[in-house]
């Protein structure tokens, strides 16, 4: 992700539901040095800022719906929430949530992609997104994990205008200012059980350090740390410990970026 602040049209948050908000806030504090800031309205319903030196980098929130997993959300920004959740709709998707107010922060909707990979719209108001990205502890990539990668070459340039560069292996999404994501085809080595979704990865200093950390603070490994051919890059795919998944990624260019 080249951009350092959110862009309309790229990823601007990124949010754990939590069947355990307390333990994911303990768990992700420990990882990349996030503090909690709960919203101690009662109409907040427990929601959490997680802080990165202070700036606000993403959030825990309790369940909301039942039978809803506990997981990592990631959501785009854009103009009018109404507007592009029936853009999704005229370009083969679905609404999960349909627009709706979120206090004085701004507007939102859930929707998913026509193979059903689920993710945000938002609408600033008071908040626009995540106030750093792309350092150590913040939000660095986002991925899209599908089986009709066809169809998402179509889907996501015409709701949000994305370039596509497709590769014999990946394709990458981006803006304007720069790729922000990519598209990872799910082969037979994912269950069948495994839905399309979105994956974060989050920039850190060191993906064999963070990794090794995580595992010791109760994560599971499902993809080992490895170099993405080209240079440069280096990820690594986990479990926490209440059954959400995400990414650690580092890029050459980020070292020397405080944080965890």
């Amino acid at each position: 992700m080249k951009q350092q602040t959110v862009t309309t049209g790229g990823p601007c948050w990124v949010e754990h539901g939590s069947a355990d908000p307390v333990a994911a806030q303990r768990f992700y504090g420990e990882l990349f040095g996030w503090r909690p800031e709960a919203d101690e309205r009662p109409e907040a319903g427990g929601y959490t800022f997680m802080r990165l030196d202070g700036a606000v980098a993403a959030s825990v929130a309790p369940l909301y719906g039942e039978g809803q997993p506990t997981a990592w959300s990631v959501s785009f920004l854009v103009e009018e929430a109404d507007a592009t959740a029936r853009s999704v709709v005229a370009a083969g998707g679905s609404v999960v949530v349909e627009p709706m107010d979120a206090l004085d922060y701004g507007r939102f909707a859930i929707v998913a992609d026509p193979s059903g990979a689920v993710f945000g719209l938002w609408q600033a108001g008071r908040l626009r997104g995540a106030e750093v990205l792309n350092v150590p502890g913040a939000l660095g990539w986002v991925e899209l994990l599908t089986r009709d990668p066809e169809a998402a070459r179509a889907f996501y340039p015409a709701v949000f205008g994305w370039k596509a560069g497709p590769s014999a292996q990946y394709t990458q999404w981006g803006l304007a200012d720069g790729d922000f994501g990519g598209m990872l085809t799910m082969g037979e080595d994912f269950p069948p059980q495994v839905p399309p979704h979105w994956l974060p990865y989050f920039s850190v200093a060191d993906v064999d350090v963070s990794a090794a950390r995580a595992g010791s603070l109760g994560a599971s490994v499902l993809m080992a740390p490895v170099d993405v051919p080209g240079g440069g890059l280096r990820i690594a795919v986990l479990r926490d410990p209440l059954g959400a998944a995400f990414g650690l990624y580092y890029r050459s260019e980020t070292r020397g970026a405080s944080g965890g």
